[in-house]
């Protein structure tokens, strides 16, 4: 049976956890979840991608692959770097996961939420957090293109300083 990381502490799957109140312990486990997701995507359920979906889900921000990876081994036991990179690939192109190139970095992978947001990048720690678009619905830009061109969607990056580092940009 599979590991996994919930939270904290190492659960496998299908059970629950010994001390919840009655109503969490009804409540699915991560890969449980994530098994769930990836049926309702209309993928195999396997247990790389249920791993590779809960650590984007538990690390939670803007993890890169390195991350993703590290964290999915704790219930893989043992996962490459392509078949990473592979997982991500389907969980993007089905729409579970967001992939945002941000120049002079990795890619950053996020649980896709079909949220109309944008980012803000400290130039100086790299950090990268959401930022609600203020327009509304995608694709909240409008370009001069030919009407022959479709918009859907626009990404909108912001650069600066995050708190932390701000003080010793000054500094």
């Amino acid at each position: 049976m599979a590991k996994f990381r919930a939270g904290s502490g190492l659960v496998r799957q299908g059970t629950h956890r010994a001390g919840t109140a009655g109503k969490d312990r009804d409540a699915p486990e991560p890969m449980d979840r994530a098994a769930a997701r990836l049926r309702e995507a209309q993928l195999r359920v396997t247990v790389q991608r249920m791993a590779v979906l809960t650590a984007i889900e538990e690390l939670g921000g803007h993890p890169d692959v390195e991350a993703i990876r590290g964290r999915a081994q704790e219930a893989t036991g043992g996962l490459s770097l392509q078949a990473t990179y592979n997982v991500l690939r389907v969980l993007t192109e089905v729409g579970l996961v967001r992939c945002t190139q941000v120049t002079g970095q990795q890619a950053r992978y996020e649980a896709e939420r079909h949220n109309n947001h944008h980012h803000f990048v400290c130039r100086l720690c790299g950090d990268i957090i959401d930022v609600d678009c203020v327009i509304g619905e995608a694709p909240c830009l409008v370009a001069e293109l030919p009407e022959s061109y479709r918009v859907d969607e626009a990404a909108v990056t912001y650069w600066g300083a995050c708190p932390r580092c701000a003080p010793a940009e000054h500094g």
